[in-house]
């Protein structure tokens, strides 16, 4: 008998074995074919895909619509599930597949619309560019039909494999982006929600202006907004409250100030982190192509990189591109709402939106004259009707007419300044900073994108009086730009890019100075130029912000042997914010708690909402607004300076309980770690973890190497979560000198070789070329051809 369950035993084991390495060959072949020869239908002639020892592509084509079609082709390889998740989310048809998780999301989008825009977006778009988007999703598709083995790990995780891609899918990432980072209407809903706590003065207080700009006193935001049901609508939203925005720094460097006696450009876009992240290099040449950089999977333009002739990048101007307006509903038909001189019905949109596991949920979507009611996202007749409101999101983004796609395809076609202006006139959404260099020794600047020309944008303001209503967009030959400046370098770091003479309003949103003054500082201060001391200052990580704030935390008489060995410590720093050392985790947790005990008694259950590092506030208390010290909860009148103390003995005693007496043994890199999940596949028991990528690193939120995270999250409130997922430096003396890297790898599937292998090169400042024989050498490329098929 024993033998007889030992040999059951035995067998079932085996069986075991032999079901698991079955599904991990069967799991294996969801990688990509990177070798050998693909007959695929849809080509003009024979493609050559070359890919080196990180699995970067080399696109070599007889003609342009073979060149994008191997992109999408490669691009469907490496991202098919990014893609996919990327057209569900702009659609909202997430939902369909991943279940009620991805409800709150598909309602947002829903209510906004992508879905009709980008169809009609695609309808006006020049022909060339129609078909450009049409040959790459037949490159996308084509890899459909023929990849033989499993699909990517999520769609067999999910039980369901992909429509084919259409061309107008390519143009929800457009439109994604454009809503990432220009999201001030979120600053609006915030103001308006803290009216109902504070008077307009303490709230002009807490969004200090940008240095050397006056304040402008908020409105009665509590009486405009009265009945709305605003926290409920904030917290309705996708996104958690206090997570950084768009940012990122691009400069450029003329040829008089350089080694080469040719400009210099450089530049790395923040955006969340994620893994994959959204950017994926590749190499693509064809007659008249001949590009190098950062594609965005989905998308068949080079979106930041070079040609042969010039080089760009971007970054956030912090535009103020939305408004939110408060309309009134007409008092004797809520079908209608008020205009100037009258009422005018709603538009009116029924979404049926399909749930994985449950029943469809219909959605009525109001739109009015300045855009949709943000509030249908909650369900229901009444959205946050109150009082007989409703509350409408206007964006620059929601506009018909806008070419954005093919202004990117021009660009990319760009031999000279004319050229590049030229393209960016058809740039409309989002409101972005544009930095130029090219051969001929030229390095400009353009801010391209609409700008509504309005008179209010910093509130919610009433939609029936026509009193803020949007009047046009400030003419393309207005917008700023700038060519060949006389000091021969140009910094665009999300800093204010206009004088106090420029006559339209842009934002009063400009992120504080302190990287765009760093960036000037070591460029002026460094001698001659180059694209490795570029690659350098990328990863600078100095504080300003620290070294602006530091004088002012230090400030108090300490009371006890602690505070002085810890006030002494931080007086000595230099403000480098390195994972190493402890004081960038000691200064962090104390400006953290400090903010807590400054702002946390006036706004009550909106301090959440508010709570993060805002050096300029805290700068602006500590020098002239003392009164904020004052604890409004006490009889006592508290001081700065016992705050202070406080606010250092709170962030001591709680590094203290995670890390040990010894503040000498503090590391910054402890806690301070990017970390790229999966979207999908995080919180899964194991696979999460072996899905997600994760480093120490140095920077924090106000340095070049930038790295934020969102001090209120009471877990993980030093996380690295936002910062360069990619980042180049564009030699124009010799192009083929050009350096990048990403943070992740080119792959979007975990078990691809190529998935992380970028992250420490990334984290420690090592780049690579995209030279025309591709980055590897000949015993590390491989080569797929890819052939007409006939049949």
């Amino acid at each position: 008998m024993k033998r007889v369950v030992a040999r059951a035993a035995g067998g079932l084991l085996l069986l075991f074995f032999v079901v698991a390495a079955a599904a991990g060959v069967w799991l294996h072949s969801s990688l990509p074919v990177v070798d050998g020869v693909v007959k695929v239908a849809g080509l003009a002639g024979t493609v050559e895909i070359v890919r080196d020892a990180r699995g970067i592509p080399h696109i070599r084509a007889g003609g342009t619509d073979d060149a994008y079609f191997a992109l999408g082709f490669v691009h469907a390889q490496d991202r098919l599930w990014q893609m996919e998740s990327m057209r569900r989310l702009g659609s909202g048809r997430l939902a369909e597949v991943i279940g009620t998780a991805a409800l709150s999301s598909d309602r947002f989008m829903r209510v906004l619309g992508f879905h009709r825009l980008v169809e009609e977006q695609f309808r006006r778009l020049r022909k060339p560019v129609r078909r450009a988007l049409k040959s790459y999703a037949a490159g996308v598709n084509a890899w459909l039909k023929t990849h033989g083995g499993a699909l990517p790990p999520e769609f067999l995780l999910l039980g369901y494999a992909p429509e084919p891609w259409r061309p107008a899918d390519s143009l929800f990432w457009g439109k994604l982006m454009a809503l990432d980072i220009s999201g001030n209407w979120r600053r609006e809903l915030l103001r308006a929600r803290l009216a109902r706590h504070l008077p307009a003065e303490r709230i002009d207080e807490l969004f200090p202006p940008y240095p050397h700009e006056g304040p402008v006193t908020a409105p009665d935001l509590a009486k405009l907004t009265r009945g709305l049901d605003l926290d409920r609508l904030a917290a309705a939203v996708p996104g958690a409250q206090g997570s950084p925005r768009g940012a990122s720094n691009s400069w450029a460097v003329a040829g008089k100030l350089t080694i080469s006696g040719r400009p210099v450009l450089a530049n790395d876009p923040h955006l969340p982190f994620s893994a994959p992240v959204p950017w994926y290099l590749a190499r693509i040449e064809a007659p008249g192509l001949d590009l190098a950089g950062a594609t965005a999977p989905g998308v068949p333009f080079t979106i930041l990189g070079h040609n042969r002739r010039i080089a760009w990048g971007l970054s956030s101007s912090e535009g103020d591109l939305q408004d939110l307006f408060v309309e009134r509903l007409d008092p004797g038909d809520s079908s209608r709402y008020l205009v100037p001189g009258g009422a005018r019905p709603f538009r009116l949109r029924r979404e049926v939106i399909a749930v994985a596991g449950g029943d469809d949920v219909v959605l009525a979507v109001r739109e009015t004259r300045h855009g949709p009611v943000i509030g249908d996202i909650l369900g229901g007749a009444d959205g946050t009707a109150g009082g007989g409101k409703v509350l409408a999101l206007a964006a620059t983004f929601l506009r018909d007419g806008d070419l954005t796609p093919q202004a990117l395809f021009r660009l990319n076609r760009a031999a000279g300044w004319d050229d590049f202006v030229a393209a960016l006139a058809d740039f409309h959404a989002p409101h972005l900073n544009v930095v130029y260099a090219d051969v001929d020794g030229n390095i400009g600047f353009l801010a391209p994108g609409w700008i509504p020309i309005r008179s209010s944008a910093r509130n919610p303001r009433p939609g029936w009086t026509g009193e803020a209503d949007w009047t046009g967009f400030v003419p393309f030959r207005r917008l700023p730009r700038l060519l060949n400046p006389p000091r021969g370098r140009i910094v665009a770091a999300n800093n204010k890019i206009v004088s106090e003479s420029y006559p339209h309003f842009i934002t009063d949103g400009w992120a504080p100075p302190y990287r765009a003054r760093r960036i000037l500082d070591l460029l002026d201060g460094g001698g001659k130029h180059s694209a490795a001391a570029s690659a350098r200052l990328q990863l600078d990580s100095v504080s300003l912000m620290a070294r602006h704030l530091k004088p002012m935390l230090i400030a108090f008489q300490p009371a006890t042997e602690r505070q002085r060995r810890v006030r002494g410590l931080i007086a000595e720093w230099n403000g480098e914010m390195s994972r190493l050392r402890p004081e960038p985790l000691i200064f962090t947790a104390w400006l953290r708690e400090l903010n807590r005990l400054v702002y946390a008694d006036e706004l009550a259950e909106m301090f959440a909402a508010f709570w993060s590092l805002r050096p300029l506030f805290i700068a602006s208390v500590l020098s002239q607004r003392r009164h904020w010290c004052d604890d409004v909860r006490t009889p006592k009148a508290e001081d700065c300076e016992s705050l202070l103390a406080k606010a250092l003995d709170r962030a001591l005693d709680d590094l203290t309980e995670r890390f040990g007496a010894d503040f000498a043994g503090w590391r910054w890199g402890n806690v301070h770690q990017a970390r790229f999940r999966h979207r999908l596949l995080d919180g899964l028991p194991l696979v999460g973890s072996l899905a997600e990528l994760k480093i120490a690193t140095d920077g924090g939120g106000y340095t070049i190497n930038r790295g934020s995270g969102r001090v209120s999250d009471r877990d993980r409130p030093y996380e690295h979560i936002h910062g360069a997922g990619l980042r180049a430096v564009y030699d124009l003396g010799d192009l083929e000198n050009s350096r990048f890297v990403i943070a992740t790898g080119q792959s979007g599937n975990p078990l691809s070789a190529h998935y992380g292998d970028q992250l420490r090169d990334w984290r420690d400042g090592r780049s690579f070329r995209l030279g025309r024989a591709g980055s590897g050498s000949p015993e590390t490329a491989v080569v797929l051809r890819l052939l007409p098929d006939q049949s």
